[in-house]
């Protein structure tokens, strides 16, 4: 039976939120100098691709957090884009109806657009609405449209409306060749995140380094428990990972020591530093590894995609 993982969020830990203005740039009295980086222009080519390890068989993730602002779709879209990097075919399903990762992925959304929204209640099939992104390596992308924002109400009366997309992963499975496949889900567990539940074999929880930073992932992980008990029996918490972490920052030190005691196998020992390259890059429908290579967060997003694809991924 599926591992359960207990958890008890203690708010002793932390200390007050400091909130950062949300801009491109931050004063120099309230960010360290390194992570004003110089300015670089758009382009689409990266450091030459490492070879990671092939799974098995295809690792089905759901990168989900209650808690919104905390890097779900940042880490969705570069994990996937470093893994394709890598040499590895992946898959980036769309399920929050702001259409996020589609944007980074610079994949068209507009309204009437196909996509997950078609999938979950048309009964499409995910080949034929996937679309190439622009990012290197061998990356597709069903986008989210604003329409998917009605799917919530339009499934509650559904037959099988758990299990939807989980059919259509099934049957792209069984006729594509995929090694990796990511949901993308709004900060929520409606009926969308839970469909991405369901279909998954594997969550990843980004956890941010600030304050509340376990606010909601107690919660979410009561939902998993629920989900592998009644609906998926397949689904384990496989990786955890701390996002716009500061090595200078104390309250960055004390949250991820405090995260890592509750999740000491899942935290990958890899943090996502606070960026401004990797908050810019989607304001260019692009991911930080194209908009900017050598960037602190493009170094430790391919770090912590490589780690992913050496825990238990086997060979072929």
């Amino acid at each position: 039976m599926n591992d359960s993982v207990d958890v008890d969020v203690s708010r002793e830990t932390f200390e007050d939120p400091v909130k950062r203005p949300k801009r491109a740039h931050y004063p120099t009295d309230e960010t360290p100098p390194e992570f004003v980086e110089p300015e670089v222009d758009v382009s689409r080519e990266t450091a030459l691709p490492r070879v990671l390890p092939q799974p098995v068989s295809p690792r089905i993730i759901v990168v989900a957090n209650q808690k919104g602002g905390v890097g779900k779709t940042t880490s969705t879209v570069n994990l996937a884009a470093a893994l394709a990097l890598g040499g590895l075919k992946v898959l980036v399903i769309d399920v929050d109806p702001q259409g996020n990762a589609s944007t980074a992925l610079g994949v068209d959304h507009e309204q009437g657009t196909e996509g997950t929204y078609e999938i979950l209640l048309e009964g499409a099939s995910i080949a034929d609405v996937a679309a190439p992104s622009p990012e290197p390596g061998h990356l597709w992308v069903v986008p989210a449209t604003i329409d998917l924002a009605a799917a919530e109400l339009e499934l509650v009366s559904a037959m099988g409306r758990e299990r939807r997309l989980d059919k259509a992963v099934q049957r792209y499975i069984a006729r594509n060749e995929v090694d990796y496949i990511f949901f993308d889900c709004p900060p929520s567990l409606g009926l969308l995140t839970l469909n991405a539940l369901v279909a998954a074999t594997e969550i990843l929880v980004p956890i941010q380094c600030e304050y509340y930073a376990l606010e909601g992932v107690s919660q979410l992980l009561r939902t998993i428990n629920m989900v592998t008990g009644e609906l998926n029996n397949s689904l384990r918490l496989g990786t955890v990972l701390l996002t716009m972490y500061d090595k200078r920052n104390t309250l960055s030190k004390d949250v991820a020591a405090e995260v890592r005691k509750h999740f000491p196998e899942q935290t990958l020992p890899v943090e996502i530093p606070r960026s401004v390259r990797v908050s810019e890059a989607p304001g260019y429908r692009s991911t930080v590894l194209s908009y900017d290579s050598k960037s602190a967060g493009a170094v430790a997003y391919r770090e912590a995609a490589a780690e992913i694809a050496r825990r238990n991924a086997g060979s072929k």
